[in-house]
C-alpha cells in the first residue's frame, strides 16, 4: 500500500480492527511524525521538549476514568454535592438539562452553512459531558443509555468534517469523554465502535496533519485558538485510547505537547488574548482540558502550565468585564460574559481565589464547574484587586471606579495588532460603561458566512472597519480605513487613585495619511473620561471621530456639547479642545460610502454614532479632546491648554472649571 493511498484505505477499513487501522496510519513514516508538531516550538526560547512517545505512554494510568477525574474524584464529588449548597444547586440545574436531553433525538450529520459541522460537534460534546457526569452523581442507567445513542449516531457519520478541523477536534473530545467516563457502562463491542470512530475520524486525520500530508493541517503551526482546540481535542482522544492504541496515541501526544506551546506563549506576559474575550474562553477551555487531562492520565503536564503568562490568564476575563457583566468585546466577539469553568482549574492550579470567585458568580453551570469547583478556594473571597490593569502584548488597558456596584464607571481601551486572528481594524477603540448603561459600544462580529468574511472582502464590512468602531478615521475611501498590517502599542500607562490613563501610538494604522497619530484615554477622579487625539498630517486630511451608542443624542445649540439619554440616565459629551469649526453631529451606524454588500450585513438600526468631522491642510496638526461624564459625575471640567499628551504623565490631574 502506498502512502498516498492512506486516506482511501482508512475509509475502506470500516470493519477492520482498530489496531490494523493504526498500523495503516503509522505505516513506515514514524520518523516523520514527531518533527512536524514540536518543530514549531523548537525554535522558541525555553521550548519544552516532550519525551519520546513510548516514554509518554509509560506514565499512562491504567483503567478508566482517567481524563480530568478518577473514580475517587467522582465519588468525592458525589459526597460533596450532598454537603454543599452551591454544588446541590448546580447539580439540580444539570439534572434538568440531562432530563431534557433524554427526550431529544440524537444529533444528525448537518452542515447548514456548507462549511461547519461545529454546532453538531458541540451539541454532542455538551450532551455527553452532561449525561456522563449525571451518571456518576446519580447512577441512573438512563443517562449512559442516552449517551450511547448520541455517540453511536456520531460514530456512523461519514466523517467529522476534517476540512474544518475544529469540528473534528471537538467531536474527538466528546468521544474521549464518553469512552473514558462511561467506560464501565459499555460492552466490549461498544468500546470497539467508539475507539474505531475516534481513530478513523479524529486521530487518524490528526496524524496526517502532523505528518504534513493533509491540506487542513495548518492549525498545528498557528498561534491562535485553532491550535489549542485542535491539539486539545485530539490530545484528549489520545489519552483516552493510550492503552489500546499506544503507538498512535504516543505520536499524537508528543506532537500536541510540542505544538500547543506556540499558542500558549501568546498569553505572555500578562495573560491577555489578542483574539478578544470570546476566543480567550474558547482557547483556554481546550488548553486547560488538555493540561488537566495530561495531569490526571499521566501525572504531569510536562511544564506547559508554567509557560510565561499562563498563570495570569485568569486576570483577563476579570478585567475585561465591566460592571454590567458585559465584556470589552473587541475583535470577532459578543459582549456577553465569559463563563469559563476553567477559571476554577486555573484558580486551583495557581492559588488565585479571584479566579474561582469570578466563575462562581457566573456559572450556568457546566459539568466542569462541579468537577473543578474548590469550596475552600472560592470561600476565601477575592482580595481587593487594583482598579486598573494594562495587558501587554494584546495592548489593552481597562479602568474602573469600583468593583462592587453596577453604577461603576468602566472603560476598555485598545491598541493591539490588526494582524491578530479575528482582529478588526479597531486600533484606538474604546467602550464606556457608567450608571448601569453601556454608552460607547463595540458592535462585535458580523455573520461569518458573509462572502469572503475571512478573505478578500473582510475590510468592506462595516462592523470590521475602523468607521464601525469608536476610533479615528482619516481620508476614508473604499479600501481599508486602517492599515491591516498595523500594530499600535500602548506607549504610556499610569494608574493612580486620582487619575489613570493610557496612550496608544496609532501612527502605523494611518501611515498613508499622517506623520503621527496618538490617542490617549484618561479617567480623572474616577468620574470624568477624557479622549484626546493628536494628529500630524502629511497632506490634506479628512478626519472623522466616532463613538457608537444605543442612546438617544441631543446636540447642544453651539454643537460643542451633546447629551446622551438612556431612560433616566444621562451622559454629557463636551468638546474640551478642538479647532473652532469642530461640531458634534449624529450619524447612523452605517458606512460613510456606499457599502458593496449593504443588504447582507448585520443591522445596526438600534445604534447611532456621535461624530465630529474635521479637515486639515497639508502638514497640519490637529489636537482634539472630548470629555465624557455620566450624570452625577460633577462638572465636566476643561482640559488646560498646555496639557498635551506628552504632559499627561507629568502633571497632577486637576480639572479647571467647565463650560
Amino acid at each position: 500500500m502506498t502512502q498516498t493511498s492512506n486516506s482511501a484505505r482508512i475509509t475502506q477499513l470500516t470493519t477492520a480492527p482498530v489496531s490494523l487501522v493504526t498500523r495503516v496510519l503509522l505505516g513506515a513514516c514514524a520518523t516523520v511524525l514527531i518533527a512536524a508538531g514540536p518543530a514549531g516550538a523548537a525554535g522558541e526560547s525555553n521550548a519544552i521538549n516532550a519525551p519520546p512517545p513510548h516514554e509518554i505512554l509509560s506514565r499512562l494510568r491504567p483503567g478508566h476514568p482517567r481524563l480530568l477525574a478518577s473514580r475517587a474524584d467522582f465519588e468525592k464529588l458525589r459526597l460533596a454535592v450532598k454537603e454543599n449548597a452551591t454544588l446541590r444547586d448546580w447539580r439540580g440545574k444539570l439534572a434538568a438539562r440531562a432530563d431534557r436531553i433524554l427526550s431529544e433525538a440524537p444529533s444528525k450529520y448537518e452542515i447548514p452553512d456548507g462549511l461547519r459541522l461545529l454546532s453538531v460537534s458541540r451539541r454532542v460534546l455538551d450532551r455527553v459531558y452532561t449525561l456522563a457526569l449525571m451518571y456518576w452523581l446519580d447512577g441512573d442507567q438512563r443517562y449512559p443509555s442516552r449517551a450511547w445513542k448520541e455517540l453511536e449516531a456520531a460514530a456512523a457519520f461519514p466523517d467529522w468534517n476534517p476540512r474544518h478541523f475544529l469540528d473534528t477536534a471537538e467531536m474527538t473530545h466528546a468521544f474521549a469523554i464518553g469512552y473514558d467516563w462511561l467506560y464501565e457502562c459499555w460492552t466490549p463491542e461498544q468500546r470497539e465502535i467508539l475507539c474505531k470512530a475516534m481513530v478513523e475520524k479524529g486521530l487518524g486525520p490528526a496524524l496526517q496533519c502532523y505528518q504534513g500530508k493533509a491540506n487542513y493541517g495548518r492549525w498545528m503551526t498557528v498561534r491562535h485558538n485553532w491550535n489549542q482546540v485542535c491539539n486539545g481535542g485530539i490530545g484528549m482522544g489520545a489519552l483516552a485510547l493510550g492503552d489500546v492504541e499506544p503507538e498512535l496515541a504516543g505520536e499524537l501526544l508528543k506532537n500536541a505537547i510540542g505544538s500547543i506551546q506556540l499558542a500558549m506563549r501568546e498569553f505572555a506576559p500578562d495573560g491577555a488574548w489578542a483574539e478578544g474575550p470570546g476566543y480567550w474562553n474558547y482557547a483556554t477551555q481546550y488548553n486547560v482540558a488538555f493540561l488537566a487531562g495530561l495531569e490526571t492520565a499521566l501525572g504531569t503536564d510536562y511544564g506547559l502550565s508554567d509557560i510565561n503568562g499562563f498563570a495570569e490568564a485568569g486576570m483577563f476575563p476579570i478585567y475585561i468585564t465591566g460592571p454590567l457583566n458585559r465584556t470589552f468585546n473587541y475583535a470577532d466577539g459578543g459582549e456577553g460574559p465569559v463563563r469559563a469553568p476553567q477559571m476554577h482549574w486555573l484558580g486551583r492550579r495557581f492559588k488565585r481565589p479571584a479566579y474561582a470567585v469570578y466563575q462562581l458568580n457566573l456559572a450556568t453551570p457546566h459539568p466542569l464547574d462541579l468537577l473543578w469547583y474548590d469550596r475552600a478556594l472560592a470561600g476565601q473571597g477575592a482580595a481587593q484587586l487594583p482598579l486598573d490593569r494594562r495587558f501587554r502584548g494584546a495592548e489593552i488597558a481597562t479602568f474602573r471606579s469600583g468593583w462592587a456596584n453596577r453604577d461603576a464607571l468602566f472603560v476598555g481601551f485598545k491598541g493591539g495588532d490588526n494582524k491578530a486572528n479575528h482582529s478588526h481594524l479597531d486600533l484606538g477603540t474604546f467602550v464606556l460603561d457608567a450608571g448601569e448603561t453601556r454608552w460607547a459600544v463595540d458592535l462585535g462580529a458580523d455573520n461569518y458566512n458573509l462572502p469572503a468574511y475571512f478573505g478578500a472582502k473582510r475590510w468592506t464590512y462595516y462592523r470590521l472597519r475602523a468607521e464601525g468602531h469608536n476610533t479615528v478615521v482619516i481620508n476614508p475611501d473604499t479600501g481599508p480605513d486602517q492599515q491591516p498590517s498595523a500594530a499600535a502599542p500602548l506607549i504610556q500607562y499610569e494608574s493612580k487613585p486620582e487619575a489613570a490613563f493610557a496612550i496608544a501610538d496609532l501612527t502605523a494604522a494611518y501611515a498613508k495619511h499622517a506623520q503621527s497619530v496618538r490617542r490617549g484615554i484618561a479617567v480623572v477622579g474616577r468620574e470624568h473620561v477624557i479622549v484626546q487625539d493628536e494628529i500630524r498630517g502629511t497632506g490634506a486630511t479628512n478626519i472623522w471621530w466616532f463613538m457608537h451608542t444605543p442612546a438617544d443624542i441631543e446636540i447642544g445649540k453651539d454643537g460643542k456639547t451633546a447629551l446622551l439619554k438612556n431612560g433616566e440616565r444621562r451622559l454629557s459629551a463636551t468638546l474640551l479642545a478642538a479647532p473652532a469649526e469642530a461640531r458634534f453631529e449624529v450619524l447612523p451606524a452605517r458606512p460613510l460610502a456606499t457599502s458593496p454588500n449593504p443588504a447582507e450585513q448585520g443591522s445596526n438600526e438600534k445604534v447611532r454614532k456621535l461624530a465630529v468631522h474635521l479637515e486639515c491642510g497639508p502638514g497640519g496638526v490637529i489636537s482634539v479632546a472630548f470629555g465624557l461624564v455620566p450624570s452625577g459625575g460633577g462638572d465636566v471640567g476643561k482640559v488646560p491648554s498646555f496639557l498635551g499628551l506628552e504632559s499627561w504623565g507629568k502633571t497632577e490631574w486637576k480639572l479647571q472649571a467647565g463650560h
